[in-house]
């Protein structure tokens, strides 16, 4: 089917999103909701750039300097950090990768493109929360309201579980299994599935949390839902998550000094089991990391934490005797150690 050269740029974007991404790829709507939103925003930059309408752009009109324009507009105007950045670059990369097996014509275009690079990032220290802490956000928490134990069940649920901000708002309740051996069952990065045990005591609040919300164990509802009776968004788990640490942080002055988000739980949970002594591996495969790289970060956190402790324990000290003699030399001393 030939197309006008004008129509090439929507044309593909079409094809990307509609097929080759859901179809072709296997991607989650997650994925291709982030790839979709990174694209909207350096076309709506393009079309502000130029003073021109969506239309009229078209593929040989893009260059690999509009690529750079565009990420240094996503740090100076809209101050987004550079892992924000490297997101948004990851995304048109694919999209020129795919577009380049369907227009040899652009393929100079497309390979400067993909050369312009991604930026280091400062890697940041890893925030979580010690058990303690966790123990007083989690009881400082009003049962007493309807929403107060909706906010209890979830972050007991991602604690025990250190699941993923989206794999939480997605979890339902046939994935919950609420008799011995208490488990939940989680899909995450990758469709990849996983089942996660439950503490006995995270598994009676989740069975209160489905009886007080009239969830059959058996369908396929949302677990956690707003006050509108619809299901919680990331957003939502942000603000539930937030407003807790908040009420908290006049009580634990430790937790005035961290930056925590919901991710943090899921940080907090790799630490918890890290301490007391469950190996890597185990870790790698309770959180779902497709990288064992990704795991060993926590053992330099257990590094420190040794280091921490060694430090407050004051050395012995002792003083050698010493063989030193008068007459004899440096060499027959050090061979005699």
């Amino acid at each position: 089917m030939k197309v006008p050269p004008a129509n090439q740029l929507a044309f593909r974007l079409r094809g990307y999103f509609s097929d080759h991404l859901p179809r072709v790829r296997g991607m989650s709507p997650h994925t291709i909701h982030s790839y979709r939103d990174s694209l909207m925003l350096f076309v709506r930059f393009l079309t502000s750039e130029r003073k021109r309408r969506i239309q009229d752009l078209d593929l040989n009109s893009i260059e690999p300097d509009d690529v750079i324009a565009f990420l240094a507009y996503l740090e100076d105007v809209r101050k987004n950090g550079v892992t924000t950045r490297n997101v948004r670059l990851a995304a048109i990369h694919a999209f020129f990768r795919y577009v380049g097996t369907y227009h040899p014509e652009h393929l100079d275009r497309v390979q400067r493109i993909l050369t312009v690079p991604f930026k280091r990032a400062r890697q940041r220290v890893i925030e979580y929360l010690e058990r303690e802490e966790i123990e007083v956000v989690l009881s400082g928490i009003n049962r007493a309201s309807r929403d107060g134990r909706r906010d209890y069940a979830l972050l007991a649920t991602m604690f025990n579980t250190g699941a993923r901000v989206q794999e939480v708002v997605d979890l339902r309740v046939r994935d919950l299994q609420l008799i011995r051996p208490f488990q939940i069952r989680l899909f995450g990065k990758g469709k990849k599935e996983r089942f996660c045990p439950l503490w006995p005591q995270t598994a009676q609040v989740l069975r209160d949390h489905c009886r007080e919300y009239h969830l059959d164990l058996r369908s396929d509802a949302r677990v956690f839902l707003n006050h509108r009776g619809m299901p919680l968004t990331r957003f939502g788990v942000r603000y539930i998550l937030a407003k807790h640490l908040d009420r908290t942080r006049a009580e634990v002055s430790t937790l005035a000094r961290k930056r925590l988000h919901p991710h943090s739980m899921r940080h907090s949970t790799a630490v918890a089991l890290l301490t007391s002594g469950v190996d890597l591996t185990t870790i790698s495969h309770w959180l779902g990391h497709a990288n064992a790289n990704t795991t060993n970060r926590y053992a330099t956190i257990d590094l420190e934490m040794k280091r921490r402790a060694i430090a407050k324990v004051k050395p012995t000290t002792h003083r050698a005797r010493s063989s030193w003699r008068r007459n004899e030399s440096i060499l027959e001393w050090l061979e005699s150690l």
